[in-house]
């Protein structure tokens, strides 16, 4: 069975085109909606509120949103952050391996941070979704009703796409101009031999 890992930079459109494989019947762990299963998680609660304080959390929950304020304007804390949860993310995406994956040709790991992370490693290739950056914070914008500016702070914690075209093995161009799909099906094809 191939592992693949899917990655794009914020607004590149990579959990669309995750929906996609599902749709194929490709099975699909989703790194980012994973990770934030763990922050209700109570030893992980308290390890946020003894780093950052009991202002990012309410109720016994985290407060996403102003977490993430904190964590994107400052690396160390996004450091952190990730080697909190990290660790957690590699042994729940092998245990799902071993109970969803069985009899699979191949299955997908959706990443917003896969190179960044080190997760490539668990994966034996890779597909990076591209799209302009113009274009990225027009959809993330709508999509979050953030500002252009709390974008380009989300944006700049991600490597450039350049360094990930370096990486990928395989790019999927999902700027509006391609058609997506026939570049999807022919990887699907590729990878389902």
């Amino acid at each position: 069975m191939l592992k693949i890992g899917l990655t794009g930079n914020i607004g590149s459109g990579k959990s669309t085109i995750a929906e996609v494989f599902k749709v194929l019947g490709v099975a699909v762990y989703n790194a980012d909606v994973e990770a934030k299963k763990f922050l209700a998680k109570p030893e992980i609660i308290a390890e946020i509120i003894e780093r950052f304080g009991s202002s990012v959390c309410s109720n016994n929950i985290i407060d996403r949103k102003k977490l993430a304020e904190l964590v994107f304007t400052d690396a160390a804390s996004l450091q952190f952050l990730n080697n909190l949860i990290h660790p957690l993310l590699k042994t729940d995406f092998e245990n799902w391996l071993s109970e969803v994956a069985v009899d699979c040709k191949y299955v997908i790991q959706e990443a917003a941070i896969l190179f960044e992370s080190g997760f490539d490693q668990y994966v034996d290739k890779t597909i990076l979704i591209t799209a302009s950056i113009k274009l990225r914070m027009q959809r993330v914008c709508n999509r979050d009703q953030i500002s252009e500016t709390l974008f380009l702070q989300r944006a700049a914690n991600q490597w450039p796409e350049s360094r990930h075209l370096e990486l990928a093995d395989f790019v999927i161009v999902n700027d509006d101009t391609q058609l997506v799909i026939p570049q999807l099906l022919e990887l699907h094809q590729l990878f389902s031999r």
